[in-house]
Protein backbone atom coordinates (compact mmCIF):
# COMPACT_ATOMS: atom_id res chain seq x y z
CA UNK A 1 0.00 0.00 0.00
CA UNK A 2 2.75 2.36 0.09
CA UNK A 3 4.75 4.60 2.12
CA UNK A 4 2.22 6.08 4.74
CA UNK A 5 -0.75 5.33 2.38
CA UNK A 6 -2.31 2.18 4.83
CA UNK A 7 -1.71 4.41 7.32
CA UNK A 8 -3.32 4.25 10.71
CA UNK A 9 -6.62 5.74 10.36
CA UNK A 10 -7.27 3.77 6.99
CA UNK A 11 -6.31 0.70 9.23
CA UNK A 12 -8.41 1.41 12.10
CA UNK A 13 -11.10 2.02 9.77
CA UNK A 14 -10.89 -1.60 8.40
CA UNK A 15 -9.94 -3.42 12.19
CA UNK A 16 -13.59 -1.45 13.43
CA UNK A 17 -15.69 -3.86 10.65
CA UNK A 18 -14.07 -6.94 12.26
CA UNK A 19 -10.98 -7.44 9.43
CA UNK A 20 -7.20 -7.56 9.17
CA UNK A 21 -6.71 -3.58 8.98
CA UNK A 22 -2.74 -3.18 8.42
CA UNK A 23 -0.57 -0.24 8.40
CA UNK A 24 2.73 -0.11 6.62
CA UNK A 25 5.90 -0.01 8.35
CA UNK A 26 8.14 1.27 5.98
CA UNK A 27 9.78 4.57 6.39
CA UNK A 28 7.63 5.06 9.54
CA UNK A 29 10.55 6.91 11.10
CA UNK A 30 10.69 9.91 8.45
CA UNK A 31 6.90 9.86 7.93
CA UNK A 32 6.96 10.44 12.33
CA UNK A 33 9.94 13.24 11.62
CA UNK A 34 7.95 15.18 9.06
CA UNK A 35 4.44 15.10 10.80
CA UNK A 36 6.09 16.56 13.81
CA UNK A 37 7.84 19.27 12.05
CA UNK A 38 4.57 19.97 10.35
CA UNK A 39 3.34 20.71 14.15
CA UNK A 40 1.34 17.83 14.67
CA UNK A 41 -2.01 19.74 13.95
CA UNK A 42 -4.58 17.14 15.19
CA UNK A 43 -2.20 16.58 18.25
CA UNK A 44 -2.55 12.87 17.62
CA UNK A 45 0.91 11.67 17.04
CA UNK A 46 1.79 13.64 20.61
CA UNK A 47 -1.32 12.20 21.79
CA UNK A 48 -0.05 8.54 20.90
CA UNK A 49 3.53 9.19 22.20
CA UNK A 50 2.37 9.79 25.89
CA UNK A 51 2.03 6.49 26.13
CA UNK A 52 4.85 4.99 25.01
CA UNK A 53 6.83 3.25 27.86
CA UNK A 54 9.70 5.54 28.04
CA UNK A 55 9.17 9.71 28.41
CA UNK A 56 12.51 10.70 28.23
CA UNK A 57 13.06 8.80 24.74
CA UNK A 58 9.75 10.66 23.24
CA UNK A 59 11.36 14.01 25.11
CA UNK A 60 14.36 13.67 23.06
CA UNK A 61 12.41 13.20 19.70
CA UNK A 62 10.00 16.14 20.16
CA UNK A 63 12.71 18.37 21.09
CA UNK A 64 14.60 17.40 17.51
CA UNK A 65 11.82 17.57 15.22
CA UNK A 66 8.51 18.75 16.63
CA UNK A 67 7.70 22.46 15.61
CA UNK A 68 4.64 24.63 17.35
CA UNK A 69 2.22 25.41 14.37
CA UNK A 70 4.72 24.13 12.07
CA UNK A 71 7.97 25.14 9.86
CA UNK A 72 7.72 27.12 7.03
CA UNK A 73 6.52 25.50 3.95
CA UNK A 74 9.63 26.90 1.97
CA UNK A 75 11.83 25.42 4.08
CA UNK A 76 13.01 21.39 3.45
CA UNK A 77 12.76 19.02 6.43
CA UNK A 78 15.18 17.63 8.67
CA UNK A 79 16.84 14.49 7.94
CA UNK A 80 16.30 11.72 9.44
CA UNK A 81 19.44 8.80 9.83
CA UNK A 82 19.87 6.75 7.00
CA UNK A 83 20.12 2.87 7.56
CA UNK A 84 23.26 1.16 8.07
CA UNK A 85 24.76 -1.87 9.58
CA UNK A 86 26.54 -0.08 12.74
CA UNK A 87 23.77 0.78 15.16
CA UNK A 88 22.50 4.34 15.34
CA UNK A 89 20.62 5.22 18.75
CA UNK A 90 18.64 8.20 17.20
CA UNK A 91 18.01 6.43 13.90
CA UNK A 92 16.64 3.50 16.44
CA UNK A 93 14.65 5.71 18.61
CA UNK A 94 12.84 7.35 15.56
CA UNK A 95 11.85 3.69 14.04
CA UNK A 96 10.76 2.20 17.59
CA UNK A 97 8.07 5.36 17.87
CA UNK A 98 7.33 5.73 14.81
CA UNK A 99 6.11 2.34 14.28
CA UNK A 100 4.73 2.58 18.24
CA UNK A 101 2.48 5.84 17.28
CA UNK A 102 1.39 4.09 13.77
CA UNK A 103 0.35 0.90 15.25
CA UNK A 104 -0.92 2.34 18.47
CA UNK A 105 -3.26 4.80 17.02
CA UNK A 106 -4.38 1.84 14.56
CA UNK A 107 -5.55 -0.67 17.32
CA UNK A 108 -7.42 2.54 19.31
CA UNK A 109 -10.89 2.32 20.29
CA UNK A 110 -11.76 -1.33 19.28
CA UNK A 111 -11.19 -4.90 19.20
CA UNK A 112 -10.57 -6.09 15.49
CA UNK A 113 -7.48 -7.13 14.59
CA UNK A 114 -4.28 -4.90 13.11
CA UNK A 115 -1.33 -5.63 11.41
CA UNK A 116 2.33 -4.00 9.86
CA UNK A 117 3.34 -4.83 7.30
CA UNK A 118 7.37 -4.52 6.08
CA UNK A 119 9.83 -5.51 2.67
CA UNK A 120 12.06 -8.26 3.73
CA UNK A 121 14.49 -5.97 1.33
CA UNK A 122 14.67 -3.37 3.92
CA UNK A 123 16.48 -5.56 6.53
CA UNK A 124 18.05 -3.15 8.02
CA UNK A 125 15.31 -1.14 9.28
CA UNK A 126 13.60 -4.79 10.61
CA UNK A 127 14.17 -5.23 14.25
CA UNK A 128 13.88 -1.47 15.72
CA UNK A 129 10.71 -1.20 13.31
CA UNK A 130 8.78 -4.33 14.47
CA UNK A 131 9.64 -4.14 18.33
CA UNK A 132 8.15 -0.87 17.98
CA UNK A 133 5.35 -1.73 16.64
CA UNK A 134 5.31 -5.13 19.08
CA UNK A 135 5.33 -2.20 21.80
CA UNK A 136 2.15 -0.68 20.64
CA UNK A 137 0.51 -4.72 20.77
CA UNK A 138 0.32 -5.38 17.04
CA UNK A 139 -2.11 -8.38 16.37
CA UNK A 140 0.16 -9.36 12.77
CA UNK A 141 3.54 -8.97 11.00
CA UNK A 142 3.16 -9.11 6.99
CA UNK A 143 6.41 -9.55 4.94
CA UNK A 144 7.01 -10.06 1.08
CA UNK A 145 9.78 -8.70 -1.48
CA UNK A 146 11.81 -11.65 -0.40
CA UNK A 147 11.56 -14.71 2.62
CA UNK A 148 11.47 -13.71 5.98
CA UNK A 149 13.33 -17.23 6.95
CA UNK A 150 14.75 -15.19 9.90
CA UNK A 151 11.62 -13.02 11.07
CA UNK A 152 9.84 -15.71 13.46
CA UNK A 153 12.85 -15.69 15.70
CA UNK A 154 12.61 -12.64 15.99
CA UNK A 155 9.00 -12.13 16.87
CA UNK A 156 9.59 -14.84 19.85
CA UNK A 157 13.25 -12.86 20.87
CA UNK A 158 11.65 -9.27 21.02
CA UNK A 159 8.60 -10.31 22.38
CA UNK A 160 10.61 -11.27 25.13
CA UNK A 161 13.47 -8.06 25.09
CA UNK A 162 15.71 -9.93 24.62
CA UNK A 163 19.27 -8.77 22.45
CA UNK A 164 18.39 -9.41 18.78
CA UNK A 165 20.15 -9.60 15.50
CA UNK A 166 18.77 -10.25 11.54
CA UNK A 167 20.83 -11.41 9.18
CA UNK A 168 21.64 -8.38 5.99
CA UNK A 169 22.88 -9.74 2.40
CA UNK A 170 26.05 -7.43 1.43
CA UNK A 171 26.67 -7.66 -2.30
CA UNK A 172 30.18 -8.97 -3.13
CA UNK A 173 31.33 -10.32 0.50
CA UNK A 174 33.16 -13.47 0.51
CA UNK A 175 30.75 -16.48 0.64
CA UNK A 176 30.33 -17.41 4.76
CA UNK A 177 31.04 -13.67 5.54
CA UNK A 178 27.95 -12.71 7.48
CA UNK A 179 26.41 -9.11 8.88
CA UNK A 180 24.02 -8.49 10.65
CA UNK A 181 21.69 -5.42 12.72
CA UNK A 182 21.12 -5.41 16.22
CA UNK A 183 18.87 -4.26 18.82
CA UNK A 184 19.28 -4.59 22.47
CA UNK A 185 15.57 -3.67 24.32
CA UNK A 186 17.46 -3.00 27.27
CA UNK A 187 19.62 -0.26 25.71
CA UNK A 188 16.72 1.54 24.73
CA UNK A 189 14.30 1.61 27.79
CA UNK A 190 15.50 2.37 31.01
CA UNK A 191 13.00 -0.48 32.33
CA UNK A 192 12.27 -3.44 30.40
CA UNK A 193 8.56 -4.53 30.44
CA UNK A 194 6.66 -7.10 30.53
CA UNK A 195 6.85 -9.78 27.98
CA UNK A 196 4.88 -8.85 24.77
CA UNK A 197 2.29 -10.89 22.90
CA UNK A 198 4.00 -12.01 19.88
CA UNK A 199 2.32 -11.40 16.68
CA UNK A 200 1.39 -13.75 14.15
CA UNK A 201 3.56 -14.02 10.66
CA UNK A 202 2.28 -13.82 7.56
CA UNK A 203 4.84 -14.21 4.58
CA UNK A 204 3.99 -12.79 1.39
CA UNK A 205 4.58 -15.20 -1.45
CA UNK A 206 3.86 -15.56 -5.20
CA UNK A 207 4.61 -19.47 -5.29
CA UNK A 208 3.71 -22.93 -3.67
CA UNK A 209 7.68 -23.76 -4.02
CA UNK A 210 8.51 -20.83 -1.62
CA UNK A 211 5.66 -21.49 1.04
CA UNK A 212 6.85 -24.92 1.02
CA UNK A 213 10.90 -23.68 1.54
CA UNK A 214 9.09 -21.55 4.49
CA UNK A 215 6.90 -24.00 6.32
CA UNK A 216 9.69 -26.86 5.93
CA UNK A 217 10.68 -26.00 9.77
CA UNK A 218 9.78 -24.20 13.08
CA UNK A 219 13.09 -22.36 12.83
CA UNK A 220 11.47 -21.00 9.01
CA UNK A 221 7.93 -21.70 9.78
CA UNK A 222 5.24 -18.63 9.33
CA UNK A 223 1.75 -18.51 10.78
CA UNK A 224 0.39 -18.38 7.47
CA UNK A 225 1.00 -16.99 4.22
CA UNK A 226 -0.40 -13.94 1.29
CA UNK A 227 -0.99 -15.55 -2.14
CA UNK A 228 -0.01 -12.50 -4.24
CA UNK A 229 -0.49 -12.30 -7.87
CA UNK A 230 1.21 -10.25 -10.52
CA UNK A 231 -1.72 -7.43 -10.56
CA UNK A 232 -0.79 -6.52 -7.09
CA UNK A 233 -0.17 -3.39 -6.26
CA UNK A 234 3.78 -2.04 -5.67
CA UNK A 235 6.31 -4.64 -6.23
CA UNK A 236 5.23 -8.11 -7.63
CA UNK A 237 7.74 -11.24 -8.51
CA UNK A 238 9.95 -11.62 -11.33
CA UNK A 239 8.32 -13.82 -14.06
CA UNK A 240 9.76 -17.25 -13.75
CA UNK A 241 11.98 -18.30 -16.57
CA UNK A 242 13.84 -15.62 -19.41
CA UNK A 243 11.96 -12.28 -18.96
CA UNK A 244 10.42 -10.78 -21.53
CA UNK A 245 8.53 -7.74 -22.17
CA UNK A 246 5.55 -5.70 -23.53
CA UNK A 247 6.07 -2.71 -25.98
CA UNK A 248 5.57 -0.86 -23.23
CA UNK A 249 8.13 -2.27 -21.27
CA UNK A 250 6.12 -5.15 -18.96
CA UNK A 251 6.78 -7.84 -18.04
CA UNK A 252 5.19 -11.17 -19.89
CA UNK A 253 3.65 -13.80 -17.27
CA UNK A 254 2.73 -17.09 -18.36
CA UNK A 255 1.84 -20.49 -16.69
CA UNK A 256 4.85 -20.90 -14.75
CA UNK A 257 3.97 -17.90 -12.50
CA UNK A 258 0.86 -19.15 -11.89
CA UNK A 259 -0.36 -20.62 -7.71
CA UNK A 260 -0.89 -23.90 -7.45
CA UNK A 261 -2.98 -23.36 -4.15
CA UNK A 262 -3.51 -27.05 -3.67
CA UNK A 263 0.14 -27.42 -2.72
CA UNK A 264 -0.04 -24.03 -0.35
CA UNK A 265 -3.38 -25.64 1.37
CA UNK A 266 -1.46 -29.11 1.78
CA UNK A 267 1.12 -27.05 3.78
CA UNK A 268 -1.54 -26.91 6.63
CA UNK A 269 -1.44 -23.20 7.40
CA UNK A 270 -4.24 -20.68 6.69
CA UNK A 271 -3.31 -18.60 3.55
CA UNK A 272 -4.74 -15.41 1.63
CA UNK A 273 -4.68 -14.79 -2.04
CA UNK A 274 -3.92 -11.01 -3.16
CA UNK A 275 -3.54 -9.19 -6.03
CA UNK A 276 -6.96 -8.71 -8.31
CA UNK A 277 -9.50 -10.34 -5.80
CA UNK A 278 -11.71 -7.31 -4.65
CA UNK A 279 -15.19 -8.79 -5.72
CA UNK A 280 -17.56 -10.93 -3.90
CA UNK A 281 -16.97 -13.64 -6.74
CA UNK A 282 -13.46 -13.55 -5.89
CA UNK A 283 -13.78 -14.25 -2.12
CA UNK A 284 -15.99 -17.19 -3.18
CA UNK A 285 -13.56 -18.45 -5.60
CA UNK A 286 -10.87 -18.17 -2.83
CA UNK A 287 -13.08 -19.71 -0.10
CA UNK A 288 -13.69 -22.53 -2.41
CA UNK A 289 -10.08 -23.01 -2.96
CA UNK A 290 -9.27 -23.06 0.69
CA UNK A 291 -8.48 -20.35 1.18
CA UNK A 292 -8.76 -18.39 4.28
CA UNK A 293 -9.82 -14.92 2.34
CA UNK A 294 -8.52 -12.32 -0.08
CA UNK A 295 -5.98 -9.29 0.58
CA UNK A 296 -7.13 -6.05 -1.01
CA UNK A 297 -4.90 -3.16 -1.06
CA UNK A 298 -6.01 -0.59 -3.97
CA UNK A 299 -9.94 -0.52 -3.11
CA UNK A 300 -8.65 1.05 0.13
CA UNK A 301 -5.75 2.79 -1.12
CA UNK A 302 -8.79 4.90 -3.12
CA UNK A 303 -11.20 4.84 -0.71
CA UNK A 304 -11.65 8.26 1.97
CA UNK A 305 -10.04 6.89 4.76
CA UNK A 306 -6.78 6.65 2.56
CA UNK A 307 -3.27 8.18 3.39
CA UNK A 308 -2.85 9.68 -0.33
CA UNK A 309 -2.87 12.81 -0.72
CA UNK A 310 -6.81 14.32 -1.07
CA UNK A 311 -6.02 15.85 -4.52
CA UNK A 312 -4.41 13.21 -6.13
CA UNK A 313 -6.47 10.62 -4.78
CA UNK A 314 -9.58 12.01 -6.57
CA UNK A 315 -7.83 12.38 -9.84
CA UNK A 316 -7.19 8.79 -9.69
CA UNK A 317 -11.00 8.22 -8.58
CA UNK A 318 -11.71 10.37 -11.73
CA UNK A 319 -9.54 8.85 -13.91
CA UNK A 320 -10.60 5.37 -12.61
CA UNK A 321 -14.34 5.75 -13.19
CA UNK A 322 -14.42 5.62 -17.05
CA UNK A 323 -11.61 3.68 -17.58
CA UNK A 324 -8.89 6.14 -18.39
CA UNK A 325 -6.55 5.58 -15.28
CA UNK A 326 -3.42 3.84 -16.75
CA UNK A 327 -1.16 1.40 -14.46
CA UNK A 328 1.65 -0.08 -15.71
CA UNK A 329 3.96 -2.85 -14.31
CA UNK A 330 7.58 -1.27 -15.10
CA UNK A 331 10.40 -4.02 -15.18
CA UNK A 332 13.13 -1.29 -14.15
CA UNK A 333 11.22 1.68 -12.37
CA UNK A 334 12.30 -0.10 -8.81
CA UNK A 335 15.67 0.18 -7.56
CA UNK A 336 15.13 -3.29 -5.78
CA UNK A 337 15.55 -4.94 -9.36
CA UNK A 338 11.49 -6.50 -8.53
CA UNK A 339 9.01 -5.11 -10.95
CA UNK A 340 6.68 -1.70 -9.71
CA UNK A 341 3.26 -0.72 -10.69
CA UNK A 342 3.26 2.79 -11.50
CA UNK A 343 0.25 4.85 -11.81
CA UNK A 344 0.67 7.13 -15.05
CA UNK A 345 -1.00 10.87 -13.83
CA UNK A 346 0.20 13.90 -15.06
CA UNK A 347 2.70 15.83 -12.85
CA UNK A 348 4.25 12.59 -10.61
CA UNK A 349 7.29 10.92 -11.00
CA UNK A 350 6.22 8.30 -13.41
CA UNK A 351 6.09 10.44 -16.22
CA UNK A 352 9.03 10.21 -17.91
CA UNK A 353 9.57 14.64 -18.69
CA UNK A 354 8.83 15.10 -14.72
CA UNK A 355 11.53 12.33 -13.48
CA UNK A 356 14.10 13.63 -15.66
CA UNK A 357 14.38 17.06 -14.15
CA UNK A 358 14.24 15.55 -10.81
CA UNK A 359 17.78 15.56 -9.21
CA UNK A 360 19.15 12.13 -8.88
CA UNK A 361 19.01 12.67 -4.87
CA UNK A 362 19.52 9.75 -2.31
CA UNK A 363 19.13 11.57 0.85
CA UNK A 364 16.47 9.24 2.63
CA UNK A 365 17.88 5.36 1.49
CA UNK A 366 15.63 2.52 2.21
CA UNK A 367 16.62 0.97 -0.63
CA UNK A 368 20.35 1.07 -0.63
CA UNK A 369 21.90 -2.08 -1.01
CA UNK A 370 24.88 -2.82 0.94
CA UNK A 371 28.18 -3.86 -0.59
CA UNK A 372 31.24 -5.08 0.37
CA UNK A 373 34.60 -2.54 -0.72
CA UNK A 374 37.86 -3.44 -2.16
CA UNK A 375 39.11 -2.66 1.50
CA UNK A 376 36.61 -4.77 3.04
CA UNK A 377 34.65 -1.64 4.74
CA UNK A 378 30.88 -1.61 3.81
CA UNK A 379 29.46 0.63 1.78
CA UNK A 380 25.90 1.62 0.30
CA UNK A 381 24.28 2.13 -3.36
CA UNK A 382 21.15 2.61 -5.20
CA UNK A 383 20.10 2.83 -8.41
CA UNK A 384 18.39 6.12 -7.80
CA UNK A 385 21.44 7.81 -6.75
CA UNK A 386 23.42 10.15 -8.97
CA UNK A 387 24.91 7.51 -11.70
CA UNK A 388 28.62 8.84 -11.00
CA UNK A 389 28.32 7.90 -7.73
CA UNK A 390 26.77 4.21 -8.40
CA UNK A 391 29.38 3.60 -11.00
CA UNK A 392 32.08 4.50 -8.48
CA UNK A 393 30.63 2.53 -6.08
CA UNK A 394 31.14 -0.63 -9.02
CA UNK A 395 27.40 -0.57 -9.87
CA UNK A 396 26.21 -1.31 -13.30
CA UNK A 397 24.65 1.55 -15.97
CA UNK A 398 22.11 -0.60 -17.02
CA UNK A 399 20.69 -0.56 -13.48
CA UNK A 400 20.48 3.26 -13.23
CA UNK A 401 18.70 3.37 -16.28
CA UNK A 402 14.58 4.01 -15.65
CA UNK A 403 15.21 3.32 -11.99
CA UNK A 404 13.30 5.46 -10.18
CA UNK A 405 13.44 6.88 -6.47
CA UNK A 406 11.02 5.13 -4.54
CA UNK A 407 11.75 6.78 -0.99
CA UNK A 408 11.18 9.95 -1.90
CA UNK A 409 8.23 9.62 -4.66
CA UNK A 410 6.34 7.82 -2.46
CA UNK A 411 6.79 10.21 0.55
CA UNK A 412 4.93 12.59 -1.61
CA UNK A 413 2.75 10.93 -2.45
CA UNK A 414 1.15 11.35 1.11
CA UNK A 415 1.67 14.99 0.83
CA UNK A 416 4.85 15.07 3.25
CA UNK A 417 7.56 15.16 -0.15
CA UNK A 418 11.16 16.96 0.78
CA UNK A 419 11.43 20.89 -0.47
CA UNK A 420 15.03 21.45 -1.64
CA UNK A 421 16.67 24.14 -0.19
CA UNK A 422 16.66 25.85 -4.57
CA UNK A 423 12.97 25.42 -3.90
CA UNK A 424 12.46 22.19 -5.59
CA UNK A 425 9.92 20.18 -4.47
CA UNK A 426 10.26 16.13 -4.88
CA UNK A 427 7.27 15.15 -7.28
CA UNK A 428 4.94 12.75 -6.23
CA UNK A 429 5.06 8.18 -7.37
CA UNK A 430 1.61 6.30 -7.05
CA UNK A 431 1.22 2.79 -6.90
CA UNK A 432 -2.00 0.61 -7.41
CA UNK A 433 -2.92 -2.54 -8.39
CA UNK A 434 -3.56 -3.56 -12.45
CA UNK A 435 -7.39 -3.97 -12.03
CA UNK A 436 -9.66 -1.28 -11.28
CA UNK A 437 -12.76 -3.34 -12.49
CA UNK A 438 -14.04 -3.34 -8.69
CA UNK A 439 -14.37 0.48 -8.84
CA UNK A 440 -18.20 0.78 -10.83
CA UNK A 441 -19.71 -2.08 -8.82
CA UNK A 442 -18.23 -1.03 -5.24
CA UNK A 443 -19.28 2.83 -5.76
CA UNK A 444 -22.59 2.18 -7.49
CA UNK A 445 -23.06 5.60 -8.81
CA UNK A 446 -21.70 7.48 -6.32
CA UNK A 447 -18.32 9.62 -5.97
CA UNK A 448 -16.36 8.56 -3.51
CA UNK A 449 -16.53 6.13 -0.92
CA UNK A 450 -15.31 4.36 2.95
CA UNK A 451 -13.36 1.92 3.71
CA UNK A 452 -16.64 0.55 5.27
CA UNK A 453 -18.32 0.17 1.79
CA UNK A 454 -15.38 -1.56 0.46
CA UNK A 455 -15.57 -4.42 3.43
CA UNK A 456 -19.63 -4.69 2.37
CA UNK A 457 -18.83 -4.71 -0.94
CA UNK A 458 -16.69 -7.97 -0.65
CA UNK A 459 -19.06 -9.61 2.10
CA UNK A 460 -22.71 -8.65 1.00
CA UNK A 461 -22.89 -10.45 -2.30
CA UNK A 462 -20.76 -13.12 -1.18
CA UNK A 463 -22.16 -13.99 2.35
CA UNK A 464 -24.83 -16.62 1.25
CA UNK A 465 -22.46 -18.20 -1.12
CA UNK A 466 -19.80 -18.83 1.99
CA UNK A 467 -22.68 -19.42 4.39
Amino acid sequence: MGVGVSGWRLAQAVARTGQLGVVSGVALDALLARRLQDGDPDGQVRRALAHFPDPALVDRTLGRYFVSGGIDRSRPYRPVPRLGLRTHRHGQELAVLGNFVEVFLAKEGHHGPVGVNYLEKVQMATPAAVYGAMLAGVDYVLMGAGLPTEIPGLLDTLAEHRPARLSVAVQSAPAGQRFYVTLDPADLLPAIPAPVRRPRLLAIVSSAVLAAYLARDDTTRPDGFVVETPLAGGHSARPRGALRLTADGEPVYGPRDGVDLAKVGALGLPFWIAGGQCGPDHLVAAREAGAAGVQVGTAFALCRESGLDATLRRHMLTRAAPGTLVVRNHAGASPTGFPFKLVHLPGTAADDDVYADRPRHCDLGYLRTPYQRPDGRVGYRCPAEPVDDYLRKGGAVEDTVGSRCLCNGLVAAVGLGQRRPDGYREPPLLTLGQDLSFLAPLMGGRDDYGAADVVDYLLGASRAALA
